[in-house]
């Protein structure tokens, strides 16, 4: 197949700022890409050769799409699987596959998933709805503290809630949902496996998160994360055994809890290029969007290694601000060698919204730290109003 200058069109479901970062590689190989987004405001709607508006979770929209594509990845997990099935079934090729995206896009399913595969994860249960977690708790089948889910539609911290006591239960949704059990924990981890269609398999270095603790959020990715070899390799291959048991064909992005004993847990997944990998485009010989398009298209794999140490520092919406943006004082931070702003092209801001990030390389990882700090204490995503 001759995927550049052609014919070949590549379709995308979801247009926002994971897929405008893989037009950039589909661009800079002049791989046609259709893009469909329910949001006339994506950030996806400049980049792609051609953007549709439309429902990812409307069956026939979903399908239609497909239609037109010669294949066909996602970059969020919430679409119409039943779509893609019918698609799959006729022949297109979808990666990752629908089987994959079933598995993952549940919450309670993807738990089930790491139990009957001897993946270790903290342990869970599952609840229709927040009626029968109250009821499992009367009957002490359930203990306080609890990480408490959504089983979907989950995302950037929303739909996840630490419950300490019955106050803490007051205002969640009645959907279903799990109940985790809290694990007292040192770091949280992450690394990204990529998996081509021939099978070829790489993963990029174990990544660090430090996370806001109000929103939920990823704040800074720092990679090569601060631990031990030992803790590294321990991480990677669990990694590889998730991705193996998964057998997913594209990127996925596994997050992990390295315990106070040094054990390593799985908390989640995502099929796809993923926050803990933005570092990549400047700090890596093969950034993860570009990984993600070589994988899905069966071209080989590119080297995963770092050429520096990386930070990346999430850009979100200032708490109090909701309305047209502005990057206050981003000129300041772009005076600083080895800082490189991206802006994910959202024109509207509220508080916690992811609006872009900062990536930050430097040889002295100490050194690269502390500017970090100095671009987060820095920078303010506010707006005019």
């Amino acid at each position: 197949m001759n995927y550049f200058s052609s014919d070949f069109k590549l379709g995308i479901l979801g247009g926002g700022q994971l897929g405008k970062m893989l037009l950039t590689e589909t661009r800079k190989l002049d791989i046609q890409t259709y893009v469909l987004d329910p949001s006339k405001e994506a950030p996806c709607q400049f980049g792609a050769t051609k953007f549709f508006l439309g429902s990812l979770m409307d069956y026939d929209t979903v399908y239609q799409f497909g239609k037109m594509v010669d294949l066909l990845t996602i970059e969020i997990e919430n679409v119409n699987l039943d779509a893609l099935d019918t698609l799959e079934d006729e022949g297109l090729k979808i990666y990752p596959s629908p089987k994959t995206l079933r598995l993952i896009q549940n919450k309670g399913r993807q738990k089930d998933f790491y139990v009957e595969n001897d993946i270790p994860s903290s342990k869970h249960q599952r609840f229709v709805g927040i009626n029968e977690l109250k009821k499992a708790l009367e009957k002490d089948v359930l203990e306080f503290p609890f990480v408490w889910k959504s089983a979907q539609f989950g995302y950037d911290g929303n739909g996840v809630k630490i419950v300490r006591s019955t106050i803490d239960l007051v205002g969640l949704p009645d959907v279903e949902c799990i109940a985790e059990d809290m694990i007292p924990f040192k770091n949280e981890l992450a690394v990204i496996v990529s998996r081509s269609v021939s099978g070829e398999v790489k993963t990029y270095p174990v990544v660090e998160m430090e996370f806001h603790p109000e929103a939920n959020q990823v704040e800074y990715t720092i990679c090569p994360a601060r631990i031990n070899e030992t803790v590294a390799q321990k991480a990677q291959n669990v990694a590889l055994q998730v991705s193996e048991a998964y057998n997913h064909i594209g990127l996925l992005a596994v997050e992990m809890f390295q315990t106070e004993d040094d054990d390593i847990l799985v908390n989640e997944v995502a099929p796809r290029p993923h926050n803990s990998g933005h570092y990549s485009i400047e700090a890596s010989y093969t950034s993860q969007f570009e990984q993600h398009i070589r994988s899905i298209l069966n071209l080989p794999l590119g080297s995963t290694a770092s050429k520096v140490a990386g930070i990346m520092v999430n850009l979100v919406g200032e708490e109090g601000f909701s309305g047209p943006v502005i990057y206050e004082n981003i000129e300041e931070i772009m005076k600083i060698p080895g800082v490189t702003p991206h802006i994910y092209g959202k024109r509207e801001t509220r508080p916690f919204r992811k609006m872009g990030h900062v990536t930050i390389i430097n040889e002295n990882m100490k050194e690269a730290r502390k500017i970090a700090e100095e671009v987060k204490n820095s920078i303010r995503v506010i707006s005019q109003i």
